[in-house]
């Protein structure tokens, strides 16, 4: 199945667990996770998993641990480097408009940012690093990071378990996919027509 030019089912059997993992761990508190495909890696995972190329219990566990681990690095790095890394200027690794985007989602949503956010792109990376600049309170944050990624780590991995259970894989995976991915990009598109439309009336 090739997405965007890359066999998923081959980069993530080639990967394995290890691989999936670290994507996990990397793309929920690194700078340089953004970009990484966390939605539709863990509906095909869960695929695989179907499809008995993976265990499904160490795939959930596993999944869910690097979810919560790597929202915690990315909290304490804020915390840590705190308002510093708003005036940082772009690099390959850090763009200074996906930290002020999750800043504002942050700022209207409170703590449940950190549960919605594993649902969006980008902003799934940079919620928890601007929790920690927010100096959120780490017990509330680190129950809402649970709650957060049991609920990412079930929905996506079971859903690609489930209907890899039942349907023609040649046909409908890729459509299933890119079905995923949209949803995922949606809120974004939502909130970015809503501001453009919603200055224009003013």
């Amino acid at each position: 199945m090739s997405f965007f030019g890359v066999d998923l089912i081959s980069l993530i059997e080639a990967i394995g667990y290890i691989g999936v993992f670290g994507i996990v761990f990397a793309e929920t508190g690194l700078f340089l996770g953004f970009f990484l495909p966390g939605d539709s890696l863990l509906f095909v995972a869960g695929f695989l998993a179907s499809q008995e190329f993976f265990s499904l219990p160490v795939l959930l566990f596993g999944i869910f641990v690097s979810g919560v681990l790597g929202n915690v690095f990315g909290y304490e790095f804020g915390r840590r480097i705190g308002p510093k890394i708003f005036s940082r200027e772009d690099s390959l690794i850090f763009k200074k408009a996906h930290a002020l985007k999750a800043q504002a989602f942050y700022e209207k949503h409170g703590p449940k940012t950190i549960v919605l956010a594993r649902f969006m792109p980008i902003v799934r990376t940079f919620a928890p690093i601007v929790a920690g600049v927010a100096n959120m309170h780490y017990r509330t944050f680190f129950v809402y990071n649970v709650i957060g990624s049991l609920i990412w780590t079930l929905g996506l991995v079971l859903l690609g378990y489930t209907l890899g259970s039942v349907i023609d894989v040649d046909k409908y995976l890729l459509p299933l996919v890119l079905a995923i991915v949209f949803l995922s990009f949606l809120p974004a598109i939502v909130g970015f027509l809503r501001e453009k439309y919603g200055k224009k009336s003013n």
